[in-house]
């Protein structure tokens, strides 16, 4: 199994903080033999809904020598798991969780908001720092 992002825990604190029930780390991802592994896998209980909310999320530091690399590799990586559940039809959004930082430093900008948008990359932008969920984007 892959390392764990830097910023993993804080997501998974996040989550929880917002009343998200973690299901598991690094839930797997099968397909054609390969396997992939999403960071957290998580569950909403919704009074109205017997299953609840099911979400699937990817955790990215943006740490790298070049953010347009980490970009290019973590929506291709996003593309991926998205079409395997869309291919297998599992009942999960898929979301790209990145902290606050990241998010007002790199994500406005405008080759950033093309992509983002282009590709339909839903964001968790977490202020790493209070463990809190600062801003779903779908």
């Amino acid at each position: 199994m892959p390392a764990k992002d830097i910023y993993h825990n804080a997501v998974r604190f996040a989550l929880v903080k917002d009343g998200w029930e973690i299901l598991t780390d690094d839930y797997t991802l099968e397909y054609g033999g390969e396997r992939l592994y999403v960071d957290i896998a998580a569950e909403k209980s919704i009074a109205a809904e017997k299953q609840g909310r099911k979400i699937l999320v990817e955790v990215k530091s943006f740490l790298g020598r070049s953010f347009v690399n980490d970009l290019e590799k973590a929506v291709g990586q996003y593309i991926v798991y998205r079409d395997i559940l869309v291919e297998k039809q599992l009942d999960f959004k898929l979301y790209l969780a990145i902290t606050k930082g990241t998010y007002k430093n790199y994500f406005k900008r405008q080759l950033t908001q093309m992509i983002i948008n282009r590709n339909q990359v839903k964001l968790l932008v977490v202020d790493s720092e209070s463990e809190v969920i600062e801003q779903w984007i779908d």
